[in-house]
């Protein structure tokens, strides 16, 4: 069945598992990709146009880097007929030339083209990328392998996570509206984020 939470983990796997051929369960032929970086630690074009493009950049390229990658999306799937789709992330990850591991988070907000419900435009947030010693990596990956993939809500993911200083800025982040007493992951149907409407 065709259905946002469906186009959302074929994306995940697509990226995680270096499987670029997934994005067409994913993405449309022309679907959009920004990416907004708030951190110096890792850097992607701030667009793409195609499908094809957003497989070289975000699968191709980036599967050349990392390894081990596990990604999250940190709230329960969208509904079925979901248009927009907003939640935070989380990635943990090596590199495969130094194997140190790298921990992240930030937000997704999709868009999706009824009554395919893949994906038209994705726009990435990437609020902090930590970088630890590979000497870290069992604790972390340890973590990461124990926590429900790809749908995990941060109250399930922040209890288990290792005692490591440098995770200090990514728990914060995503135990935020935990903290605070409330969060919204799933946007109003009919509310389309800019990006979308943008588009030319």
């Amino acid at each position: 069945m065709k259905t946002p939470s469906a186009a959302v983990t074929a994306y995940l796997h697509a990226k995680d598992g270096n499987r670029p051929h997934l994005l067409a369960q994913a993405f449309t032929d022309d679907a959009l990709l920004e990416m907004v970086v708030h951190t110096a630690a890792i850097s992607f074009p701030p667009v793409c146009q195609g499908r094809d493009a957003i497989a070289e950049v975000l699968v191709r390229r980036f599967g050349q880097s990392y390894e081990n990658v596990y990604t999250f999306c940190l709230s329960s799937p969208p509904e079925g007929d979901a248009e927009v789709f907003v939640c935070d992330w989380l990635v943990v990850m090596t590199e495969k030339d130094s194997r140190a591991v790298r921990v992240g988070c930030g937000r997704y907000d999709w868009c999706f083209s009824p009554p395919s419900y893949l994906a038209e435009s994705l726009s990435i947030t990437i609020e902090t990328m930590q970088t630890l010693p590979a000497s870290q990596m069992d604790k972390v990956m340890d973590w990461a392998a124990g926590l429900p993939y790809p749908w995990c809500p941060a109250a399930v993911a922040l209890p288990g996570a290792p005692d490591i200083q440098q995770l200090a800025p990514v728990l914060g982040y995503i135990g935020r509206e935990r903290m605070a007493g409330s969060g919204r992951t799933v946007a109003a149907r009919g509310s389309r984020p800019g990006l979308a409407a943008n588009r030319s």
